[in-house]
């Protein structure tokens, strides 16, 4: 009889823990995928800019990427913090108030997998992580050799102008991997591990096939973002292999990841 109390209680203990959780999530991607893992309810605490889904709008919010409170971190009395590298120090400091912690990396696909499963062993949804990891390798499989060899830029952001400071992925993020994934090249060149910042001159001499711009918080119409690219004297230009995702999904590596690769597929199926 004893024994068998003993084997309920070990079977339970991980689901009270989960359902007296209270969890800080300190970007918009933690703060999506544990929604899409059904634990929403966990978190009582998130960042200005986690908006998706509706829901996640009305939390307690402890600051941005870069100016996270400590004081209101305390204030709403976490069980646990999941935070990425670029709130690392964050992480002794509540270990010092006894606060658990865990940090996690969204840097490259395999990190974003990773991520997701750790996370879904955390919040106590292995099955659906797992369903979610799926999803996203389908959905890589998809967009493979559509074109092939192919050079690629990926910009960031709107520019009324080329001459200087714009902003692009380089060889150290997820969306190089999707590129390389689908039998294409980054067209930027770098080793660095912060994003690549071109001028007129390192654009036209990159020379791309295919020019993606991600500007989901554009104020240009889509013409106007697509104008100063056209006039370029690249491959591109020259073929109207010019697309825009303005959609907020496009720079959140979530389950939504989903959501920008099928897009990127039907940009190389219409690519000219």
């Amino acid at each position: 009889m004893i024994k068998r109390i003993f084997l309920i209680t070990i079977l339970l203990y991980p689901f009270e823990i989960v359902a007296n959780s209270r969890i800080v999530a300190l970007s918009p991607v933690i703060n999506e995928i544990i929604y899409a893992l059904d634990r929403g309810d966990l978190i009582v605490a998130n960042t200005q800019y986690s908006l998706y889904p509706k829901e996640a709008k009305s939390k307690y919010k402890v600051g941005g990427y870069f100016d996270i409170s400590l004081e209101k971190i305390l204030y709403i009395k976490p069980t646990l913090v999941i935070l990425q590298p670029n709130n690392i120090k964050l992480k002794k400091r509540l270990k010092s108030f006894g606060i658990k912690s865990e940090v996690v990396k969204i840097n490259s696909l395999s990190d974003i997998k990773n991520t997701i499963l750790k996370i879904g062993e955390l919040v106590d949804n292995t099955p659906k992580a797992k369903s979610i990891v799926q999803n996203i390798n389908n959905s890589l499989k998809s967009i493979k050799n559509i074109v092939i060899n192919k050079k690629i830029l990926i910009v960031i952001g709107e520019y009324k102008n080329l001459i200087k400071g714009i902003f692009v992925v380089g060889n150290n993020l997820y969306l190089n991997d999707i590129i390389i994934e689908s039998g294409n090249i980054n067209a930027i060149k770098s080793n660095i591990t912060s994003q690549p910042i071109l001028n007129l001159e390192s654009i036209i001499y990159s020379n791309p096939d295919i020019i993606l711009i991600l500007a989901h918080n554009h104020k240009l119409t889509l013409s106007q973002i697509k104008e100063p690219w056209q006039k370029l004297p690249i491959n591109a230009s020259k073929k109207d292999n010019i697309f825009i995702i303005d959609k907020e999904y496009a720079g959140i590596p979530s389950d939504r990841l989903n959501l920008f690769l099928r897009d990127f597929r039907e940009i190389l199926k219409s690519r000219k």
